[in-house]
């Protein structure tokens, strides 16, 4: 058989592969279908392929853990196993003797009846030359004939040629079998064992090697070791039952571990019970310091209206990066918003400096920016998007509570970071500011979304932290003075569970990440959702299934071991739906694990859709205490509120949202929510929050 018919029967057969894993039957018509049906999983990712050679059990190929099972179909097991193989000499030496090529033209009863020639005969026939025609007269003259010479030279022949077709038939399949295991690896050279079993593999003089040269010439870059299994149906299923039970207690283990991080309707309603309670206790005078859900006074009041005109400076602080923005309003029928922006960085020596070396560094950054939009001295206001816990009495005024998210500035917390940037303002003496609002990213988020929708009232960021704001009944901040109209609240939910609240929930994953974070005990809730930490979680999990065996093959990767490896980024690129298993397994041998297979990457998938799962599940439940708690106040039956969102998690996650919303939906029915993303909330919330404060200032002059 030449070679390029084998490759054609070899690349057919791999486009029949499903890499789902499911089980597919197929069905293949046609006279020129090698094959009437395939069913298997695809997902062949082991060291061992078994194969089995014997009367009806033809190809049968098993992938050790997968389990799966690639069953070449009827047609062309008739075509090789030794089941038929025997029968198919028999049909060619009648059809032979019918057209006087062999035995004078002569046939028997014997030769005429079906099965007759069984297939040891062609094992004795193609045994050792010296012996060969010797056994082949003996079989044909057991079958009645009297045959010459010539007569057994071509009988041996068409052994031969039925043996080497089988042999070379199996060996394309198997050869696609081995491309599709080594580009599950996305390996560039596979090396594998083969373990082989069967009558005919094992008593027929050439198929095994037939077969082997076959199978290294059709896949030369795969180095396959062939070995023969000495007791397949005794001992290996023995072993079958051994490894069954072994990968059942491991599953079992790994899902009691998962289960932990799973949670139920009954929990996620305690945890929005308990953040209305928190909620309720963060907005008394009395209880205020009893609670983690600080609820702190924004002092903005309303949200735009679009007569918001004018030049506005914006300073976005929040991570280890910052951006300063040059925000231009127009108003009117059409009102319009330019902006300018630059990006600058902060070092990390800075972040965990002095408060006036990190303040200075700030100050120079906005004179930097100033010059380079030609607008050097100028006197504008600006909007301070501070995204760290404050306690603000007004809008110009913020005092630091604490630094969260890797800042740790000396002299900073509990004084007010207003005057802190203005004397850092006039050591440098190159520009002013002739009004400053301490603004909280998710209050501009809020802001944002409702310069383009009324009805946005609440604002949520989910990304490297986790916060909500919304606009609550002036009578019930009791914090403020004053009883009319409304107040946006910063609810600070990232500290929710501070005090306790979350402790019954928290896994031991979850306290190993708070131990081992900047500041232990605080921000629980944040740590349990923002994607400052849910990669954390994740590799937490996975060193502790590699610790047990149950992932890896019991192998961890020394960067594995590095705090802060895996990224949350991987999350969403590892639950993507779009994403193959060999793109997953890239990001794991980025990670060292250069041994994964693709029931690791499964497993790791998994992980990571459970992590993010909950994390979403726990924002659906404190948006619910949010919204219903509105509700309540304004005595509706039903609430249309719009929700304002931000943050690389929310917007970047390929399930968050949708899961998010689907437990807001489920724990508050009452309450039809619209979602709308924040185009800029820190940077263009912040000079509209500077903008409306201007306003009213003005027509309070007037």
């Amino acid at each position: 058989m030449f070679i390029s018919t084998l490759q054609k029967i070899m690349n057919f057969i791999t486009k029949c592969y499903f890499l789902r894993r499911t089980c597919i039957s197929q069905s293949l018509k046609g006279h020129s279908s090698m094959l009437q049906g395939i069913c298997g999983q695809g997902d062949y990712n082991s060291a061992i392929i078994c194969l089995s050679f014997a009367e009806g059990n033809t190809g049968r190929v098993k992938v050790e853990k997968d389990v799966c099972f690639l069953v070449l179909a009827c047609r062309f097991e008739k075509m090789i196993s030794g089941m038929y193989m025997g029968e198919l000499v028999r049909l060619i030496l009648v059809k032979l003797a019918r057209d006087q090529m062999v035995f004078q033209g002569k046939t028997t009863p014997e030769l005429l009846t079906t099965g007759r020639f069984s297939t040891s005969y062609i094992y004795t026939i193609e045994t050792d030359k010296s012996v060969c025609l010797a056994n082949a007269d003996k079989v044909l003259r057991d079958l009645g004939l009297n045959p010459s010479a010539e007569d057994c030279k071509a009988t041996r022949r068409v052994c031969q040629i039925v043996s080497t077709r089988a042999a070379r038939l199996c060996a394309a399949a198997l050869a696609a079998v081995l491309r599709q295991i080594r580009d599950n690896k996305a390996a560039e050279r596979l090396r594998i064992t083969i373990g082989a079993d069967g009558s005919v593999y094992k008593t027929h003089p050439g198929f095994s090697r037939r077969l082997q040269k076959m199978v290294r010439r059709l896949v030369p870059d795969c180095d396959v070791r062939f070995l023969q299994s000495p007791c397949g149906s005794g001992k290996g299923a023995a072993m079958v039952t051994a490894v069954a039970y072994r990968l059942a207690a491991q599953q079992a283990e790994r899902q009691r571990i998962l289960d932990t991080l799973r949670l139920s309707r009954e929990q996620l309603l305690e945890v929005k019970r308990r953040m209305t309670d928190g909620i309720v206790l963060g907005l008394s005078k009395q209880t205020h310091e009893q609670t983690s859900v600080k609820m702190l006074p924004t002092y903005v009041r309303s949200t735009p209206d679009g007569t918001e005109n004018g030049d506005f400076l914006a300073l976005d602080l929040g991570g280890s990066s910052f951006r300063v923005l040059l925000v231009r309003l127009r108003s009117g029928k059409r009102h319009k918003v330019d902006m300018h922006q630059k990006i600058y960085t902060i070092p990390q020596e800075t972040m965990q400096g002095t408060g006036e070396e990190l303040f200075d560094h700030i100050v120079q950054c906005i004179a930097d920016f100033l010059e380079y939009m030609g607008m050097r001295g100028a006197s504008l206001p600006l909007g301070f998007t501070f995204s760290f816990p404050c306690n603000q009495s007004k809008l110009d005024e913020g005092i630091l509570l604490k630094w969260t998210k890797g800042f740790k500035a000396s002299d900073c917390e509990g004084k007010d970071v207003v005057m802190l940037l203005k004397e850092a303002i006039q050591r440098k003496q190159e520009f002013d500011l002739n009004f400053v609002a301490v603004v909280n990213d998710t209050v501009g988020t809020m802001m944002t979304c409702g310069y383009e929708d009324p009805k946005c009232e609440v604002g949520l960021i989910v990304g490297t932290g986790t916060n909500a704001c919304y606009m609550e009944e002036m009578h019930n901040v009791e914090l403020v003075e004053g009883n009319e109209g409304l107040m946006c609240v910063n609810v600070e939910w990232g500290a929710f569970g501070d005090f306790g609240e979350l402790d019954d929930f928290c896994t031991q994953f979850d306290r190993s990440v708070d131990d081992c974070s900047n500041y232990p005990g605080k921000q629980r809730y944040e740590k349990m959702i923002s994607g400052m930490y849910l990669g954390e979680i994740v590799r937490n999990v996975l060193i502790d299934f590699t610790s047990k065996g149950l992932l890896f093959r019991g192998k961890m990767s020394e960067r594995l071991k590095s705090r802060g490896i895996f990224e949350t980024k991987f999350l969403a690129q590892i639950e993507s739906d779009r994403l193959a298993m060999r793109q997953v397994r890239s990001i794991l041998q980025h990670l060292g694990l250069t041994g994964s297979t693709c029931d690791d990457s499964v497993l790791v998938k998994e992980v990571c859709s459970v992590v993010a799962r909950r994390a979403a599940q726990l924002c659906g439940a404190g948006l619910a205490a949010v919204v219903d708690r509105m509700r309540q106040n304004r005595n509706q039956n039903q609430l249309d509120i719009t929700v304002g969102v931000d943050g690389t998690l929310y917007k970047t996650h390929p399930h968050f949202s949708s899961i998010m919303q689907e437990t807001l939906q489920d724990l508050a029915p009452q309450c039809r929510v619209t979602f709308l993303k924040s185009e800029d909330g820190s940077g263009k919330g912040a000079a509209l929050i500077t903008a409306v404060a201007c306003r009213g200032n003005n027509q309070g002059q007037h």
